[in-house]
């Protein structure tokens, strides 16, 4: 029997924004917490590129107005693959390095963060409950709970959902502590720049590593679109990365924004060729953000007791470096599944985690897998199952 109480899902990420929008075409009731007290889109050069199973889940989901809008937003870089060259001498590497994420049309598909992040929140504001930090949650007779940090609880809900990323509660407690992030000494600063910074690098997606550091290689990824070179309106976005140990926010504090990680950014590429240095020397200061690369286990996503009112999507499941472009990818395909089988079920029913844990297992084991790989080259870390601390 369907029921009437509502779907609770912790977190308005990108994973949770896009479930609620697949409840809200089914006509299922839920409820949103955020424990901020408003949208913040932090880190808008934060770019995501979309693989063809990323896009196809996200088109299953929105409405075909949403989905113009989000599809009009995206940008479309030609090319099938990386450029790399040699920051410091600005000579080519490696040519048209394969890009498994030339999505669609031959084009590479991306989009700001915060940008999806607004997209996937349209129409949902009202059923946000902001300033409620979920904590844990409490299993009643015939629902669930969510349990907020200042010890009310919610309303009883048929489904808890926690989508509230790497340093989610609920899927520590469903998983009775088997869901683990570690940390993996690695750091990045994202950045963005006017479109005019980066004409000198012509159409495509780039990489550049600069091996000559002694504490360990620093690299960046970027993207140009030629469609969006001449809006004065459109910045493009950069991400820097270091290996573990060369990339330090002050005070171990990565959640500073601006002027202290865009002075860092600038500092560690002061040495690269002129052809690159507009993308640092123009930056949108105030935009620079650092992040930490954290992974799940790489040996996949691990089992454990079903609990048929809770589960966990996004990075609450599964988090996975930058490597490969496969997070948000691996993120909206949990929302287009969930919303998928709660909607064939006519809302919850017992069974309809399970089915959805099964699933998910297998495309978000081989993601997490995949991304680790590709970073322990690229990145320069190791993850120890037993001895790696976790965040």
């Amino acid at each position: 029997m369907a029921t009437s109480k509502p779907i609770l899902i912790s977190g308005a990420g990108l994973a949770s924004l896009l479930l609620a929008q697949s409840l809200r075409q089914s006509n299922i009731p839920f409820t949103i917490f955020e424990r901020d007290a408003s949208f913040i889109f932090r880190a808008q050069g934060y770019r995501l590129r979309l693989s063809a199973e990323g896009l196809d889940a996200i088109e299953a989901v929105l409405d075909a107005e949403q989905w113009k809008r989000f599809w009009d937003t995206c940008g479309k870089t030609g090319g099938v693959g990386f450029t790399a060259y040699n920051p410091l001498t600005a000579e080519v590497t490696e040519n048209t390095v394969p890009e498994g994420l030339a999505s669609r049309g031959g084009k590479v598909v991306g989009i700001a963060r915060g940008d999806m992040r607004r997209l996937f929140a349209d129409g949902l504001e009202e059923l946000i409950e902001w300033n409620k930090h979920v904590t844990g949650y409490q299993l009643t007779d015939d629902g669930v709970k969510a349990v907020f940090s200042d010890g009310t609880t919610s309303v009883e809900g048929s489904l808890l959902v926690g989508g509230e990323g790497i340093y989610s509660k609920v899927a520590k407690q469903v998983s009775g502590g088997r869901i683990k992030v570690y940390d993996t000494g690695a750091r990045g600063i994202h950045g963005q720049a006017p479109t005019t910074a980066f004409k000198g690098l012509g159409e495509g997606v780039f990489r550049l590593t600069d091996e000559s550091r002694p504490d360990g290689l620093v690299f960046i990824i970027t993207n140009v679109r030629s469609g969006d070179m001449d809006n004065p309106d459109i910045e493009f976005g950069w991400t820097l990365g270091g290996q573990p140990g060369v990339i330090r926010a002050p005070n171990d504090d990565y959640t500073i924004v601006g002027n202290e990680a865009a002075k860092i950014a600038k500092a560690l590429t002061k040495d690269w060729h002129p052809r690159f240095k507009p993308l640092f020397d123009e930056m949108n200061e105030k935009e620079a953000a650092f992040w930490k690369i954290t992974c799940s286990t790489p040996s996949g996503v691990p089992e454990w007791p079903n609990e048929p009112r809770v589960t966990v999507i996004g990075d609450a499941a599964h988090s996975m470096t930058p490597a490969g472009g496969l997070g948000a990818n691996t993120a909206v395909r949990d929302s287009e599944l969930l919303g998928r089988l709660l909607r064939e079920a006519g809302g919850y029913k017992d069974g309809v985690t399970a089915a959805y844990e099964k699933a998910m297992r297998v495309y978000a084991s081989a993601a997490v897998h995949e991304s680790y790989t590709t970073a322990t080259k690229g990145f320069g870390i190791n993850i120890d199952e037993k001895t790696t601390p976790t965040v």
